[in-house]
């Protein structure tokens, strides 16, 4: 009698993740293999699993930490790579990419997860969650690999939408701060807006009316705000959270994947060069295995959309079991800290104060 009162106390706490099983580049097998991965780790998760039923069912069976943990939703139709996001956005309500973000948006799951087409995943997230109030442009925020204690920084926008104005820039620091504060711990994150030169004379228009947007909501909002930051402290320790806009930081964050595959090639060919280098890596296998942990993009891998009625984190689309696994660790880490209901009170506080600011400014004119 303990036992099954265990379980169903087990059951009963645990955070429901909504997955997209299709559109990853490797299929539904490994996104299975992923999820399992996180249910032997973690007793207090449980799944809906979205798409075909029949391959689910055959997979989801092999999986004994996923018996009793995941429930499987039929999907039949597959958001492909290369679809157009507006013509998602129109016949796409039998997909899997869909179904899952219909399950949180009718509160049955906390955090959505998909590997599958980002622009589509932004266009019917958008379209079934809606965005919170006083949000124009969502974000896609990302850990990047730092010198900080916590070794990672936050980095927004990273593609969501390549245009952002100065109050979508304040907005982005509120996002960027609740993410390092429930995804990172850091109780007071540092922030800092990019751009081409740290002096405050430099830089476009919009730049310069958002620094002095977010400098005037740090106190208030719990932040320090350490002004203008430059391409090189994006992996640096002079801030914990990067404010751009998608257009500038989609352009960062590939150019930082690829120098980082570029390193790795590098150091591989280094070390089989001559009998004597290969003796060397031998030496220095335990070292080079940290690194290779320490960088290793799998193990932080997954955007989240930032600005909506709901966590959506997007994952690499070729990503393996053990990157779906992190994306899965990250909402699960999200969806219990009550990330999503802490960022609408923040932005909700943020319009008020704008909308403030801008009656004071026409009352004085």
């Amino acid at each position: 009698m303990s036992g099954s009162q265990d379980q169903s106390s087990n059951a009963q706490r645990r955070i429901v993740i909504s997955v997209d099983a299709m559109g990853g580049d490797r299929g539904p097998a490994t996104v299975v293999a992923g999820i399992s991965r996180s249910a032997k780790k973690n007793p207090d998760i449980a799944f809906i699993l979205h798409g075909p039923r029949d391959e689910l069912t055959r997979l989801v069976a092999k999986r004994r930490a996923l018996a009793g943990r995941c429930e499987i939703r039929d999907a039949s139709d597959v958001v492909h790579m290369e679809d157009k996001p507006s013509q998602v956005m129109r016949h796409g309500d039998g997909t899997s990419m869909w179904s899952a973000l219909e399950s949180v948006r009718n509160g049955e799951a906390t955090v959505c997860v998909s590997c599958g087409n980002t622009g589509a995943l932004m266009v019917l997230s958008m379209l079934r969650l809606k965005r919170l109030p006083g949000v124009n442009r969502p974000a896609i925020a990302v850990l990047w690999p730092s010198r900080n204690p916590q070794g990672f920084n936050v980095m927004l926008d990273v593609g969501a939408d390549i245009r952002a104005d100065a109050q979508d820039l304040l907005r982005y620091a509120l996002m960027g701060s609740s993410y390092a504060r429930n995804g990172l711990a850091l109780d007071h994150p540092r922030i800092g807006l990019l751009n081409v030169g740290t002096e405050e004379h430099k830089g476009r228009a919009e730049l310069k009316a958002a620094h002095d947007l977010i400098a005037a909501n740090a106190e208030k909002a719990r932040f320090d705000f350490v002004g203008f930051v430059e391409g090189g402290d994006i992996p640096g320790d002079r801030c914990d959270v990067i404010v751009t806009d998608g257009f500038t930081g989609n352009i960062a964050l590939k150019t930082g994947e690829g120098t980082a595959s570029l390193i790795g090639d590098l150091l591989k060919e280094a070390f089989e060069y001559t009998p004597l280098s290969r003796i060397a890596a031998l030496l220095a296998l335990t070292s080079m295995r940290r690194l290779q942990k320490r960088i290793d993009p799998r193990r932080v891998n997954g955007g989240v959309f930032l600005g909506l009625n709901g966590t959506v984190v997007k994952s690499h689309g070729a990503a393996d079991a053990t990157g779906v696994s992190a994306a899965v660790k990250l909402a699960f880490q999200l969806a219990q800290s009550g990330f999503s209901d802490k960022i609408a009170a923040r932005l909700a506080a943020a319009t008020s104060q704008l909308e403030d600011m801008k009656t004071e400014k026409d009352v004085a004119e």
